[in-house]
């Protein structure tokens, strides 16, 4: 038995904390034990204690944007010690023989690993651009205290390895999975079926810098009002981020919107959403390491559109599964939405096609393999 230290960055429900809870769902526990770290209270730690996961809650240490400040970085300094005894006390307790840090945010694992010698996988989630002292410190730090880095696709190990070249003979590509079975009473022939006139533009994730909800409520606004269209938006702000969220409401009421887009908060139920989408967005408008609301489309038989370029392009296939488009570009977006809008069999074309790719390539057996494998290197 080798008992596994998880260390994970937050306790929500969003792409990198649901691929671990499907990690550590599926991974055989007759020859791993793990044990989880999370910051927090949350919904991942009572969904991972309902399958019998052990959780514990202990400070992460957290790299953020605003580390940098005099208390900030003492107050990290304070976390290191305190984190680093109750890690030292769970050692003793359950003889840790690999750290798993999930996500580059964490880096109780770095320190904990490093002072007992253990080997440490780190998975990275994240394709870092800016600010540029950690974009380029990051890859120098996965070098020298990983073992094994897994990229969650191309495009997360370019970034590493064309800033550090050294580190390609540390990283492994293990594409995120999900289970392809979908649920009872869900029949994508029937989306939409209490708007049948009007086609639903679902757009799924974070309310945030990136995830290009600004983008498109602009083409929206400038393409696509009069066309018998309405956009859909599901999630939240991060937390201390609400202005995002106050920025899309404002734009929606100073445009007389209210109608035509809706806002819901992060539900963990998505099937209703998906039920009544005709087509995902995912208008990135910097690049994303993955993608998982892309791939929880296919899944459900929806055309993607999608900016062009991070892991996502290596999940849509363009003119197949749906539509890649240049970041930005207004046009090109609202171009791409009216030709999905009003063509009902290139829709459910390349629903099907993104479904039968989803299921043979991106299929959780894949994933939960693919991570079990570096485990045992």
């Amino acid at each position: 038995m080798k008992n596994l230290l998880v260390i994970h960055q937050s306790a929500e429900l969003y792409g990198s904390d649901k691929t671990l809870l499907l990690f550590l769902e599926g991974l055989d526990k007759s020859i791993f034990f793990p044990v989880v770290i999370l910051p927090s209270d949350g919904p991942l730690k009572i969904a991972l204690e309902n399958s019998n996961i052990t959780v514990y809650i202990a400070p992460v240490l957290k790299l953020y944007r605003k580390i940098f400040t005099p208390g900030n970085l003492l107050s990290f300094i304070r976390d290191i010690k305190t984190t680093q005894r109750f890690l030292a006390k769970l050692h003793q307790q359950y003889c840790f023989t690999i750290v798993y840090s999930n996500t580059l945010a964490v880096l109780a694992g770095l320190f904990f690993s490093k002072r007992h010698h253990l080997k440490h996988v780190w998975h990275v989630h994240e394709i870092i651009v800016h600010p540029k002292l950690i974009a380029a410190l990051y890859p120098k730090i996965l070098n020298r205290f990983a073992q094994v880095i897994i990229c969650n696709s191309a495009a997360t190990r370019e970034n590493l390895t064309e800033r550090l070249p050294a580190l390609k003979n540390k990283c492994v590509i293990v594409y995120n999975g999900l289970n392809a079975s979908t649920p009872d009473g869900f029949n994508a022939a029937n989306k939409n079926s209490e708007h049948k006139d009007t086609i639903t533009v679902t757009l799924i994730g974070r309310i945030s810098r990136l995830k290009g909800h600004k983008w498109l409520l602009s083409t929206y606004i400038n393409f696509l009002k009069s066309k018998n269209i309405k956009l859909l938006f599901v999630g939240s702000p991060v937390e201390g981020q609400e202005y995002y969220l106050d920025e899309v409401n404002k734009i929606i009421t100073e445009n007389g919107l209210e109608t035509e887009i809706t806002v819901m908060d992060f539900t963990q139920n998505l099937e209703t959403v998906w039920q009544a989408t005709d087509i995902a967005v995912m208008p990135s408008t910097e690049a994303e390491s993955f993608g998982l609301v892309a791939l929880e489309a296919m899944l459900r038989k929806k055309p993607v559109i999608a900016s062009n370029h991070g892991g996502v392009t290596e999940i849509v296939v363009d003119k197949q599964t749906g539509l890649l488009v240049s970041p930005g570009n207004e046009e090109a977006l609202a171009k791409a939405i009216l030709t999905l809008a009003f063509d009902e069999k290139k829709r459910e074309s390349f629903g099907l096609a993104g479904y039968e790719r989803a299921a043979a390539k991106f299929s959780l057996q894949n994933y939960i393999d693919g991570i079990t494998h570096v485990l045992n290197i």
